[in-house]
């Protein structure tokens, strides 16, 4: 865990490194390599950490920002970029650094077809396909991956316990993001793995309203998103593998230093499933800020000094 020692360890490190190559410096003449601080945790230069436009992930995003403020690092914030279509060019870009990502979600994005559905087997696969100039980090235990819920009454009426048993169901009405309409998970995916034809709707960040309120009777829910407990929804079994596993990850640079990575990694290694839908409490019930849910969680995590 990185503890306060631990962070004393690295800022000794850094300075003791720092402090012989000044001397050699001075002793040859020749001065430091430019965008390094000798009394500093890492490289002077900026680590531009992004989020997309949802809570959930800008927790995450905060978290790792405070962690590397914490060891000494100078970090910008471009957080609520969008969905993945509009913030993966900017980090294919070099334009941002640092992005908490879904390991599932972004294999699909770079290989539609991957017939990849288990942790170990989607994190191995999703190493080897992104593009030059991207890696990442160690996988966390969290997860936050598609889901489709529905309500008990209509899972009672109609005895649902999976998606296979929607399958004969009548006047089906799925809810989503947008871009659900041409993921490999949503209405084409239905209807290929499971036979199940639906008709579809942008609900956006309407949708677990949309489901309550019956305006759609099937609704696609991130699965740490407290509102599926708040609201006794039922999550349906997806024996298939329709959705992947999609362990919280972070993707960077593959010119990010070893000394923010190994922040970065103890932070997912303490980072838990229940852990994840506790933050998202604090931010949807609490109504706290995520620079408020990120400080508490460092704190109590030991990252804070």
């Amino acid at each position: 865990m990185f503890t306060a020692r631990n962070k004393g360890r690295i800022a000794m490190t850094a300075t003791v490194v720092g402090a012989a190559l000044a001397l050699a410096g001075c002793a040859s003449g020749d001065p430091l390599e430019p965008g390094t601080d000798p009394d500093a945790g890492g490289s002077s230069e900026t680590i531009v950490i992004g989020s997309q436009a949802y809570y959930s992930n800008e927790i995450i995003a905060e978290i790792y920002a405070q962690a590397l403020e914490e060891a000494g690092f100078e970090v910008e914030r471009n957080f609520n970029i969008g969905q993945r279509d509009a913030y993966i060019p900017a980090i294919e870009a070099g334009e941002v650094d640092l992005f908490p990502e879904y390991t599932g979600n972004l294999l699909q994005f770079y290989v539609p077809d991957t017939t990849a559905t288990a942790e170990d087997e989607v994190y191995e696969e999703l190493q080897g396909a992104l593009p030059e100039g991207l890696q990442v980090l160690d996988q966390s235990s969290a997860t936050d991956q598609d889901s489709y819920n529905v309500t008990a009454e209509f899972a009672e009426a109609n005895g649902l316990e999976s998606i296979a048993d929607l399958a004969g169901v009548e006047g089906l009405i799925l809810g989503g993001n947008p871009e659900l309409a041409e993921r490999p998970y949503g209405p084409a995916g239905l209807e290929e793995v499971y036979g199940v034809t639906v008709e579809f709707q942008a609900t956006g960040e309407t949708t677990v309203e949309s489901l309550l309120e019956g305006v759609v009777n099937i609704a696609n829910v991130y699965s740490a998103d407290p509102r599926i407990g708040e609201n006794d929804l039922v999550t349906l079994d997806d024996p298939e593998g329709l959705f992947l596993a999609s362990n919280v990850v972070p993707v960077a640079s593959a010119d990010l230093s070893q000394d923010a990575i190994d922040v970065v990694n103890e932070v997912s290694a303490a980072l838990t499933a229940e852990g994840l839908v506790s933050l998202n409490v604090q931010s949807t019930v609490d109504q706290l800020s995520a620079a408020e849910i990120a400080e508490g969680w460092l704190e109590e995590n030991g990252f804070l000094g």
